[in-house]
């Protein structure tokens, strides 16, 4: 019995042994295993994560936005612009927009073929959510003051970036090309038309030297003249260097007139654009206006020297680079005739 009782206590040794055994072994695995995957990850045992987050980043990006942090494509390929003007910032990037809000029926020359897919949405007091959804698109871009009460709506459709008020366009095609990654080329854009502007400058010293030039606009209920302090009476008179008429108010940003007030402000030369050239009540002023004495008694109009610009060509005149390099063009072409 004692012999028996011995040998049972040997056999239960011998298992105890072996069974510390198996767990030392197993733990050493164990251990040698998560020192492999340690050496794999750079000892960091999140390294799972940090591969996903680079894929992710190949595709996404993160910003800082008005409304705070926000992921967007890296490459956006669907992007909407919610300003009249932010699709010709967009295209000057290299951009096409998918959908746009458009003032015109049809867009400028300078568009009409690089936008002829793109959806106009038309104007209105707020987006045209059923037309932004409908295009799908990936990034919306918008300037705050006119979007920022729409916001929560339109981010639930795409990531939404709000950008702020702006004096001067160069400032709103900076910060878009922040957001899409081309802060280069905004920068590329604005000294390409820089140059341009300098050499047209020069060019039309030459053709008007110190001859004065108004800039008028035929607006359905009221004749608009522009001067210095306006985006576009800036362009033609500080960018391009035309001489304005000493009549004009220095402290005014521009006037509306009436038709006997015309013979007050005679310059040698008039740049005159119809606001809408599809309207009738535009057409109606501007031909009352032609048939009058005191038009036809005006300087330039006897000298033949009115010069006739596009409504939706200079729509965007001082606010947008395309609007102002193909202005630039016509003001020259203008000015050689």
């Amino acid at each position: 019995m004692k012999q028996q009782r011995s040998l049972i206590t040997g056999l239960i040794f011998v298992l105890l042994v072996m069974l510390i055994t198996a767990c030392g072994t197993s733990k050493a695995d164990n251990a040698g295993n998560a020192g492999n995957t340690a050496q794999n990850t750079g000892g960091n045992t999140t390294g799972n994560t940090e591969k996903k987050s680079e894929a992710t980043t190949d595709e996404q990006r993160v910003i800082s936005t008005l409304k705070g942090d926000l992921s967007i494509p890296t490459d956006p390929k669907r992007v909407i612009g919610l300003s009249v003007v932010y699709p010709e910032f967009l295209y000057a990037l290299g951009v096409t927009p998918i959908a746009v809000q458009n003032y015109h029926p049809e867009f400028p020359s300078y568009l009409k073929k690089p936008f002829k897919d793109t959806l106009k949405m038309g104007i209105g007091q707020a987006p045209n959510f059923e037309a932004i959804l409908a295009s799908a698109p990936d990034l919306i871009i918008a300037p705050t003051w006119w979007s920022d009460k729409d916001y929560d709506q339109l981010s639930k459709i795409a990531p939404t970036v709000l950008l702020p008020q702006r004096d001067d366009w160069r400032d709103e095609l900076r910060d878009i090309g922040g957001v899409l990654g081309k802060t280069d080329v905004a920068n590329k854009v604005i000294q390409d038309l820089q140059m341009k502007e300098a050499q047209a400058k020069e060019k039309l010293q030459t053709l008007a030297g110190d001859e004065t030039v108004l800039y008028m606009m035929i607006m359905a209920k009221e004749i608009v003249i522009y001067g210095e302090k306006s985006d576009r009476g800036s362009f033609i008179h500080k960018t391009l260097g035309l001489k304005p008429i000493k009549e004009y108010p220095q402290d005014e940003i521009s006037l509306s007139i009436s038709l006997e007030k015309i013979p007050q402000y005679n310059p040698d030369h008039l740049i005159l654009q119809l606001d809408d050239d599809s309207s009738e009540e535009v057409r109606n002023r501007y031909n009352d206006m032609l048939s009058s004495s005191l038009w036809k008694n005006m300087t330039a109009v006897k000298k033949n020297q009115v010069h006739m610009m596009g409504g939706k060509e200079w729509f965007s005149l001082g606010m947008s680079p395309l609007a102002d390099d193909h202005a630039i063009d016509d003001v020259i072409h203008a000015f050689e005739q």
